[in-house]
């Protein structure tokens, strides 16, 4: 089959790789200009790096140099993917800088027309299968401030972690970063070092694991494992979970009760008011959210302010002049902060923006989530699969799976359920 795949990170990577090996005619489409996606250097912020040791965040047949970091850096993890391009022969299925703007299914011929724009060349090509791989991190989420358009035209800046490729441009600035998770955290950190004022505004506190707890035991070896999955309850209990959970959950109560007492101890988060309300098992989302080197030491020395429980209300320009800013936001609990930039590590929508809507509607529910069995084929649809929507622990182990499991497919390997089974 002629096979167009939309995204070059970790899913798109590998799911050209195998369908490759299995036979396939294989074109990657990726808008930036180099591999990686997330970690691609037009979308890396600074200090960004790997949520997972590297010998957990690695493809299965091709391990991170010996050299590497435990954590790999972002422009680490970005030199690796393109390592893996070279060594599996790539390069001539890929269009970088290429952003694919449409993708119409022909329902009696059952292929799909994609358009595309390089270099502001507009392209149709026909192909006979469409794997989705532009990754749950699709569309970056900036809130809408009151008084933000009056702040950007007298020279502010709103912009999201992901369009933060570097540190200039806030030297000796007046910063507000909102949210609280691993990207906003890491973005606080690396901008404290050079502006004038970091406040992280936080919504909500969540957990945070260092990478070794008492300074000693490497996370993985405590979350990482079967063990450390099982204590965080899962959609079907068997097993060691069931007992976890059963009669086994004071065990298990107390083993977490244990790790958020060494985290709460190892962080300062009592000395420092940053204990979250939840407790420690909502640490265990679609992924855990790492303490960012030296992080809650710049709030213990003030470089780093965080106004919990809070949001910014408006943006407005001072009563009173002159002030270091030219504007200050005002906060949900009262607080007025002069502004100058204002960084959103606020999450992402998960979105095909190349789809039609009537076929995005096809492809979703009520409440907008994919509707995908086995979080790959969409219900109803002919030669379309997604790989790389189902984030986790172990993304990259995902993806190769899902890689393997289309390839299955297209090859008549693999027979789908009913429709009504699939739903």
């Amino acid at each position: 089959m002629k096979v167009a795949i939309v995204g070059a990170g970790f899913a798109g990577l590998s799911t050209a790789k195998v369908l490759k090996a299995c036979g396939q005619q294989v074109t990657v489409f990726e808008k930036e200009p180099d591999v990686g996606g997330v970690w691609s250097a037009s979308r890396r912020y600074p200090g960004l790096e790997t949520q997972n040791v590297r010998s957990t965040y690695a493809l299965s047949d091709f391990p991170y140099p010996s050299d590497y970091p435990e954590w790999p850096s972002g422009e680490q993890v970005q030199r690796y993917l393109e390592s893996y391009v070279q060594h599996f022969e790539l390069q001539e299925n890929l269009r970088l800088d290429t952003a694919v703007t449409g993708a119409a299914l022909d329902e009696k011929k059952k292929t799909w027309t994609i358009q595309t724009i390089s270099a502001e060349t507009i392209t149709a090509e026909v192909f006979d299968y469409l794997v989705v791989c532009n990754g749950i991190f699709s569309s970056p989420v900036v809130p809408c401030f009151e008084g933000a358009e009056a702040f950007v035209k007298s020279g502010g800046r709103i912009l999201h972690t992901s369009e933060f490729s570097q540190l200039k441009g806030v030297e000796n600035k007046n910063v507000l970063v909102i949210g609280y998770g691993k990207s906003a955290c890491d973005v606080a950190q690396a901008i404290s070092t050079v502006a004038a004022s970091t406040t992280v505004i936080a919504r909500k506190l969540i957990w945070k694991v260092p990478k070794k707890l008492m300074n000693v035991a490497n996370y993985k070896y405590l979350l990482l494992t079967r063990l450390g999955e099982g204590l965080f309850k899962y959609q079907i209990l068997k097993g060691l979970e069931k007992f976890l959970h059963g009669s086994g959950k004071p065990i298990r109560d107390a083993m977490l009760s244990q790790m958020q007492w060494v985290v709460t101890q190892q962080c300062r988060l009592k000395q420092l008011d940053l204990v979250p309300e939840e407790p420690f098992e909502t640490v265990a989302r679609s992924t855990v959210s790492l303490v960012t080197d030296g992080f809650y030491e710049s709030v213990a020395s003030d470089k780093i302010v965080v106004k919990k429980n809070n949001a910014i209300v408006r943006i407005a320009q001072p009563e009173r002049q002159p002030l270091e800013s030219s504007h200050v936001a005002e906060l949900a609990a009262g607080d007025r902060l002069p502004v100058d930039v204002i960084i959103c590590g606020t999450g992402w929508n998960q979105s095909v923006p190349f789809f039609s809507e009537d076929l995005n509607k096809e492809i979703v529910d009520s409440k907008g989530n994919f509707r995908l069995y086995r979080s790959i084929v969409p219900i109803g649809v002919p030669n379309l699969a997604f790989n790389g929507y189902n984030s986790s622990l172990f993304s990259q182990l995902n993806c190769e799976v899902g890689a393997l499991w289309i390839a299955s497919l297209m090859d008549d390997l693999l027979s789908l359920p009913s429709q009504n089974a699939q739903d």
